[in-house]
């Protein structure tokens, strides 16, 4: 079932919609890896972000279908390391909410559905299809589907390219539509809090 997902950070000053939300339209994926994880921790979020194993429920979408409904002039955003994702978080209350790439040009979100109504991603997401970066204690659970991170690029690619082609990358929520800058000055970490780097 497709339909409109609602999410909001813990205070609820931000708020908005996934349109159009469900497996054929979107990924709904677990991440256990380090940025990942460290993004909550710096955040001091771990309790609401984190699940089995520290993993982050991601919802893989094209960057049009999220609109932001209340509080865009909250959101911000930072670099955990030297890579091009961008990670967005609601300021008033450090709730980590998305991450994207550093700028419009490569359109692709994710929503983190530790926001979003338990109900509406039960209904019109469905289950998560894969886990990546699964750690080696949790890989021999057969109700964790592991899976690599070139499988979860092939699953997104053919959204990317219907952004690219139809224009719609001009239409995120968190970029300038003629710049295809972010609309927040994104911050760096401070050295000391980023994550270990292989």
């Amino acid at each position: 079932m497709v339909g409109g997902v609602q999410f909001s950070c813990q205070c609820g000053a931000v708020t908005g919609t996934l349109a159009q939300a469900g497996p054929r339209s979107g990924d709904h994926v677990v991440c256990h890896c380090v940025d990942c994880q460290k993004f909550a921790s710096v955040l001091s979020a771990e309790a609401r972000i984190l699940g089995d194993f520290g993993g982050t429920a991601l919802y893989q979408s094209r960057c049009a279908a999220m609109s932001i409904s209340s509080g865009k002039d909250k959101l911000a955003c930072m670099h955990l390391t030297e890579k091009p994702t961008l990670r967005w978080y609601a300021s008033c209350c450090n709730t980590p909410m998305f991450n994207t790439y550093a700028n419009g040009r490569v359109p692709y979100i994710t929503t983190l559905l530790a926001n979003c109504i338990p109900g509406e991603v039960e209904r019109h997401i469905g289950p998560a299809v894969g886990h990546l970066f699964l750690p080696f204690e949790a890989q021999s659970r057969a109700d964790l589907v592991p899976m690599s991170f070139s499988q979860l690029i092939r699953r997104f690619v053919l959204r990317m390219i219907k952004d690219l082609v139809a224009g719609d990358r001009k239409k995120s929520a968190l970029f300038d539509p003629l710049t295809l800058e972010p609309i927040a000055k994104p911050q760096e970490l401070a050295l000391p809090c980023r994550p270990a780097q292989d």
